[in-house]
């Protein structure tokens, strides 16, 4: 079975590698330090690390610039930092807590200082101007040590080369201790271990808690050239030329004989169930010591995939969107070996017989990312979903924020169910509905940690003195509940289609027609005042998540032909729209997830991505054209500052891949896309069957952001949406653009979004 995976990887490289060298160099549109840090150093710039990784990668090998990461350097990595701590090999893409950092390499020469402790004590001084990035490869010149580390990878593998310094001792760090601070979210190591097999392996495994419970994370490092000496530390307690070392603060330095060979190069495995499968991976993967083959071999697999958006633009839209499209490939990731072994939800071992997946951060990708991978990563979406409902088979209900395979419960809501119904709606292949169904269901029924539903069978809405975060979680609960409907019906299931379709609407018993705004009530039915739409809540003890009484006031992306009702009419509702977007009062206090402001509309956080579509439910279409064209242009550019906020695992990059392309999944799950103001010149769509699905805009610039009218196929178009089956059947919607509003163009009832 070793041999036929062997075979088979080298093929799949081979065909990747031959059709890459036949098309344009999409790869090189992308920038991987877009997102890497804010230059006027605020922490919310998109949190994206440079490193090295292959799409969906169980591995991304990347430099941590910080000792310690926190929360404003989740990635590992600052582009405002100096100096380097090590290269680990797994990191997480734009989220808010700094977790994962496995396995972390240091290279260095000269003497080894007896007297240094800590990860700080061989931390080297780097520049940008030694410093390379791109799809697969990363490299970097450590000016404390004049060593060049290079790094590349496959998809289970990391493999690094070091270039060391003529007549200087040289000596190569691992670190199974390094990780965010350990009083953050209780983290701390249970166990480790490392062990040296032979002179040129190390092995071993750390076993550690945070805000993943219970990582357990094995490797199988081979280095190039024989390992002369090892000095191992645990804590205080130190070993010379060890065999195996057990202990929970384990750091190695590993001395080198690079007197006929200045390079070192190192290939590491990791597993998430065992060393021997840590092997491996990495036997299975890098079976050469070819680094350049590797990284030609990465490069193909990117170039392949980010082919399948073919787009005409500028070179500062292909730089943005490309490099946007790359950040969504990076997340999900691998988890199950290359003989299909993965870590169960219930802490034991199965095997699968396609990839099992894992970091779903759902309350972000739900909205954007997830109805993308439909698109132009349907199997692998399929896969995504499988992956969910084997973690629901061993759980009892669906992730929330899954990561390395285990529950978080990050956010809010049960996102997973507007994931599943979404992929089964439209068809993807592979996924049994009956039990997608059984499911969301269950997921929508039995209570979890931020589910209550027993409370929200009861009082038909989420009592703020019962459960905080109530109004967010009403507006969210309703919206998947109406999504298990819409799953309901298509299978037929009357009563339930009738019941959740009841909750569905729950999110109008929080509405004040007083005030105009959804707030919070106590299990008397009582308002809780004092209300201000403008105060911000975070994670807890407000009723709001992460935003305020004016973004949330908009979510309710299953029945915005209801909202409208509430409101009053569509003048009174484009008229509330208009204060949102320009309203820029803003309490002292701000929540950290709330930045990229366009009035209260924060383009840094997901509660506002829907928003700026909305004017096309009320007859004002090119207002929709307008502000997201404006977002468009202020919150992406192409520097290290390039996101508003932090692009939670490639969400505000999918927003921003839809809307350049000029549309948008409102409603993430009712097979609709809703028209705003495409901003390429030409964007293709490669999707199954071989069909493509074409987007040109005509006369298109940064002038010219309004629709002036549209064709389907060579019909004149004047719907402000397009359904799923417009482009399952392939073909081209055409726009005209101009820098005046057509005031005419989509504003009739019937070319409005239906819910």
């Amino acid at each position: 079975m070793i041999l036929k995976n062997i075979i088979i990887i080298g093929s799949l490289f081979a065909s990747v590698i031959a059709s890459a060298q036949n098309s344009e160099r999409i790869a090189s549109h992308v920038n991987p330090f877009i997102g890497t840090g804010a230059a006027d150093g605020s922490p919310l710039s998109g949190n994206n690390f440079p490193g090295a990784t292959v799409p969906f990668g169980m591995v991304q090998l990347s430099p941590d610039t910080r000792s310690t990461p926190d929360w404003s350097v989740a990635c590992g990595y600052n582009y405002n930092d100096t100096t380097i701590a090590g290269f680990s090999h797994t990191h997480l893409s734009g989220t808010g807590v700094a977790e994962l950092f496995d396995v972390m390499l240091m290279p260095f020469s000269g003497a080894i200082v007896k007297e240094a402790e800590g990860e700080n004590a061989y931390q080297s001084k780097f520049s940008h101007k030694n410093e390379t990035a791109k799809p697969g490869y990363y490299s970097v010149q450590l000016l404390d040590y004049q060593v060049k580390a290079e790094l590349t990878a496959t998809t289970r593998a990391g493999f690094h080369k070091y270039s060391f310094p003529k007549n200087k001792e040289a000596h190569i760090i691992i670190d199974l201790d390094h990780s965010m601070k350990k009083s953050d979210w209780n983290t701390r190591i249970i166990a480790s271990q490392i062990a040296f097999p032979n002179d040129h392996t190390v092995e071993g495994y750390r076993i550690i808690t945070g805000w993943a419970p219970m990582r357990r994370v094995y490797f199988h490092a081979e280095f190039s050239q024989p390992i002369i000496r090892n000095h191992v530390k645990d804590g205080g307690n130190s070993y010379d030329n060890a065999r195996i070392v057990n202990g929970n603060a384990i750091r190695a330095i590993l001395d080198f004989d690079i007197s006929k060979q200045q390079e070192i190069l190192v290939k590491v495995g990791i597993s998430a169930t065992s060393i021997e499968n840590a092997r491996l991976n990495v036997q299975s993967e890098i079976p050469a010591w070819d680094f350049e083959k590797t990284v030609k071999e990465a490069d193909a697999v990117w170039e392949k995939e980010l082919g399948k958006i073919k787009i005409d633009g500028t070179d500062e839209q292909k730089q943005i969107f490309y490099t946007a499209l790359y950040h969504t490939y990076i997340q999900p990731n691998t988890l199950s070996d290359v003989n299909g072994d993965y870590p169960s939800a219930d802490f034991t071992v199965k095997n699968a017989s396609k990839p099992y997946y894992s970091t779903f951060s759902l309350w972000d990708t739900y909205r954007a990312a997830h109805p993308l991978y439909t698109l132009i990563q349907p199997e692998r979406s399929a896969d995504f979903v499988n992956s969910m409902l084997a973690y629901y088979k061993a759980f009892g209900y669906l992730p929330i924020w899954q990561l390395w395979g285990q529950e978080n419960y990050c956010m809010i809501g049960n996102h997973a169910i507007p994931v599943i119904v979404d992929a089964v709606m439209k068809n993807l292949p592979g996924i049994d509905p009956d039990l997608a169904y059984e499911a969301i269901k269950n997921s929508a029924m039995r209570e979890h940690p931020g589910s209550p539903f027993g409370i929200w069978e009861k009082f038909g809405y989420i009592p703020e003195n019962l459960k905080s975060q109530s109004v967010s979680l009403t507006l969210e609960m309703a919206y998947d509940d109406w999504c298990v409907a819409e799953l309901a019906k298509k299978l037929v299931k009357i009563e339930d289609y009738n019941h959740f379709t009841k909750r569905s609407q729950f999110y109008r018993n929080l509405y004040d027609k007083e005030i105009g705004f959804f707030r919070a009530k106590d299990d008397k039915g009582n308002w809780i005042g004092p209300f201000d739409p403008l105060k911000y809540g975070a994670n807890g003890g407000y009723p709001f998540t992460e935003g305020n009484g004016w973004q949330y006031f908009w979510y309710v992306p299953q029945d915005v032909k209801g909202l409208i009702g509430l409101v009053g009419n569509d003048q009174l509702f484009t008229k509330k729209l208009d204060t949102f977007f320009t309203l820029e009062d803003k309490p002292e206090e701000v929540n950290d997830n709330a930045s990229g402001f366009i009035g209260q509309y924060a383009h840094g956080n997901e509660p506002s991505h829907h928003i700026a579509y909305l004017y096309n439910y009320a007859g004002q279409p090119w207002k929709t054209q307008k502000y997201t064209a404006d977002i468009m242009k202020k919150m992406y550019n192409t520097t290290s500052s390039g996101y508003s906020g932090n692009d939670d695992c490639g969400e505000l990059s999918a927003w921003y891949i839809f809307s350049a392309m000029g549309f948008y999944p409102v409603n993430p799950a009712n097979r609709m896309y809703v028209i705003g103001s495409p901003i390429l010149k030409e964007a293709i769509i490669e999707l199954q069957g071989r069909k493509t699905f074409k987007v040109t805009a005509k006369n298109v610039s940064d002038q010219n952001v309004y629709i002036q009218s549209a064709k389907l196929n060579g019909k004149t178009y004047t719907k402000t949406f397009i359904k799923q089956s417009d482009l399952d059947s392939g073909g081209t919607l055409e726009f005209v653009m101009g820098s005046k509003p057509n005031k005419k163009w989509g504003i009739r009832t019937e070319d409005r979004p239906a819910n």
